[in-house]
């Protein structure tokens, strides 16, 4: 089983909805998706969770966590998303970086925008890797 980890600064909207579209659309016995932040905020910004909740991801349990060693221990891949020279590094990971903008603080139709080429982006990962779950 594969391992992916989607990192931003803060874990509080892009990586926490890459991660949430990954593990509802792939094949759960061959990969598997975390996120985590360099620096951590307190929670996901209200605006992501409710643009995730009008497509039936529930992200009000979700709490922003911080990019350990340990965390990053048994991980294949690190897809950062767009943090730029902020953006973690990881030795030994297979690396992408999804150039997206931060959601914190848009109007929900942008943020809408960012969360449908995240799912966009998440599919063609999981297609590319065949590890989309098969209906």
């Amino acid at each position: 089983m594969e391992t992916v980890i989607f990192a931003c600064i803060h874990n509080a909207g892009r990586s926490q909805m890459a991660a949430a579209f990954f593990n509802a659309l792939a094949a759960p016995t061959r990969a598997c998706a975390l996120s985590a932040g360099t620096r951590p905020g307190d929670q996901v910004h209200p605006e992501v969770q409710a643009v995730m909740a009008e497509v039936g991801i529930d992200l009000s349990g979700a709490l922003p966590r911080l990019l350990t060693d340990e965390l990053a221990r048994n991980a294949g891949w690190l897809i950062t998303m767009g943090c730029g020279d902020a953006c973690p590094v990881v030795p030994g990971l297979r690396r992408d970086d999804w150039p997206l903008e931060d959601p914190k603080g848009q109007p929900l139709p942008r943020v809408r925008e960012i969360r449908d080429e995240i799912r966009a982006r998440v599919v063609g990962l999981l297609t590319r890797q065949n590890w989309l779950r098969v209906p």
